[in-house]
């Protein structure tokens, strides 16, 4: 039997809109990269406190690497994070296909699911593996056990998803395993999101495409049919939230919490998300889903926290929603067409649920577009180019806003900024030069929509990065995320 290799060298991207990587890749930084990651797997745990706080080192080790930065930065940034990691433990007793349910949510659990895992990867292949043990019935809810993976999976600020798309997307072994084994050790966030019904009322995979199609939850009372129609816009069911009244946290004074959306606002949430139709039928209609998903979540992350004349507020929660939408494209290959369904209708449910959460703010659409964001530059003396060199004056000595904000990503002690800023990165190189007013956002409910263009992207990232700190050119790293408006 050939070696069963948990870091190889990093495959091509499984998919055309799949992440893109920076020039800097070397056998130096790729050595880097795979021993690294070795120890990181071999030394510590999945959450690092008692509180369960996610081990993102693997995380920035890869961002770094993609970006493209040097061997020694990629090792300094494994060692920033191992400063503070819980060092790997034995589990009480092993995990196997008979006891696989009976210990879900325990983290000292975390390196018996890994070697399951690991067994159960190396014989049927990754996309087996997540067909079974996160899109099955079987362990979402199969008799007395109610294993609920895939609420699993999106859970933790849907990291177990993250970690897995990092595998999928380099084909690293390594990172699927212990996605898979940290989404085991999750604690179900939102059953009401993923409820029986989801799963129950399918009798074939061509049944639970079709019923997807139009609804992601039943209830016992209520079964949908099928919809005739292609469905509306992610901007529109946006829209028809915020005009909703039952979903306004705010006014409800349940700002902030979680689990009042999820107990509370599931239903009607998911009965919202009819109207928004998955068709795996065919591939461009499923990347154009991704699309939607990406365009919403970055503008529930950049538009809440930009005022005119006021600091950029960067938030946590909102953040999450764009560095996890990277690894859609990444896993979607993988999976069968109901699956591919499945992951983006849960998936669009949750990121719609953690805005809710925190209040549902409003989106002053023409006033980020029309704000003097588009051109971020870095604080301090600007080179003086040579007389010939192209452009004016002010151009050509940042000809490229987004090389220094990847440059201070990648030197960044805060493991989230290099992976929010690539996300941005690479949503700005494929949907960049989109024009206000084209195409689908012409048409949807959300106001203003029509004004929404490509520069979404780099508007985003500019302030980001003037807000966590520009520190290529001095400034202090900011410590911390914003967690309120």
């Amino acid at each position: 039997m050939s070696t069963f290799e948990l870091f190889p060298n990093p495959t091509p991207a499984p998919s055309p809109i799949a992440p893109f990587r920076w020039a800097g890749i070397s056998p130096q930084t790729t050595t880097a990269l795979r021993e690294t990651l070795q120890a990181n797997h071999e030394k510590w745990h999945v959450f690092f406190n008692d509180r369960r706080f996610h081990n993102h080192g693997a995380h920035a080790i890869i961002a770094a690497w993609v970006l493209g930065a040097d061997a020694d930065i990629i090792r300094a940034v494994y060692q920033h994070s191992a400063d503070y990691q819980r060092p790997a433990f034995k589990s009480p007793t092993p995990i196997t296909a008979q006891n696989f349910s009976e210990h879900l949510g325990k983290g000292e659990y975390y390196n018996s699911y890994l070697e399951f895992f690991k067994g159960e990867v190396q014989a049927k292949g990754f996309s087996s593996v997540l067909e079974e043990y996160v899109f099955s019935e079987k362990y979402n809810f199969s008799g007395d056990a109610q294993p609920q993976m895939l609420n699993r999976f999106m859970s933790g600020l849907i990291h177990p998803l993250i970690h897995t798309g990092y595998g999928a997307e380099l084909g690293l072994p390594g990172m699927i395993i212990e996605g898979l084994a940290q989404t085991a050790v999750h604690e179900v966030d939102a059953p009401k999101l993923v409820p029986p019904s989801a799963f129950s009322c399918a009798s074939s995979e061509h049944d639970l495409v079709t019923r997807l199609a139009s609804v992601l939850v039943l209830n016992n009372q209520h079964v949908s049919k099928p919809s005739t129609t292609p469905g509306v816009h992610a901007f529109t069911i946006l829209a028809r939230l915020l005009k909703d009244p039952r979903f306004d946290t705010r006014k409800l004074g349940k700002s902030g919490d979680f689990r009042y959306v999820v107990d509370n606002l599931s239903e009607p949430l998911l009965k919202v998300l009819d109207d928004w139709i998955v068709d795996t039928s065919d591939p461009n209609a499923v990347e154009k889903k991704i699309e939607e998903i990406i365009l919403t979540n970055v503008l529930l992350y950049a538009l809440p926290g930009w005022k005119e004349g006021q600091v950029f507020k960067a938030n946590f929660f909102t953040m999450h929603l764009v560095t996890s939408s990277l690894f859609l494209s990444s896993l979607v290959p993988y999976l069968g067409p109901a699956s591919q369904a499945f992951l983006l209708k849960t998936y669009f449910a949750f990121s719609l649920a953690w805005y809710l959460s925190i209040g549902a703010p409003a989106l002053d659409i023409p006033g980020f577009f029309a704000a003097d964001t588009l051109h971020p530059s870095q604080p301090g003396a600007r080179p003086t180019p040579w007389e010939g060199a192209l452009g004016s004056a002010a151009t050509a000595s940042n000809p490229n806003p987004w090389l220094p904000i990847i440059q201070n990503s990648i030197i960044s002690p805060d493991e989230h900024v290099p992976k929010l800023q690539r996300a941005l990165a690479h949503y700005s190189a494929i949907y960049g030069s989109r024009h206000a007013g084209e195409g689908d956002l012409k048409d949807t409910e959300l106001a203003d929509a029509d004004k929404v263009d490509g520069s979404l992207f780099i508007r985003a990232a500019g302030l980001t990065d003037k807000r966590m700190g520009r520190i290529h050119s001095g400034e202090k790293a900011n410590d911390f995320w914003d967690r309120e408006f």
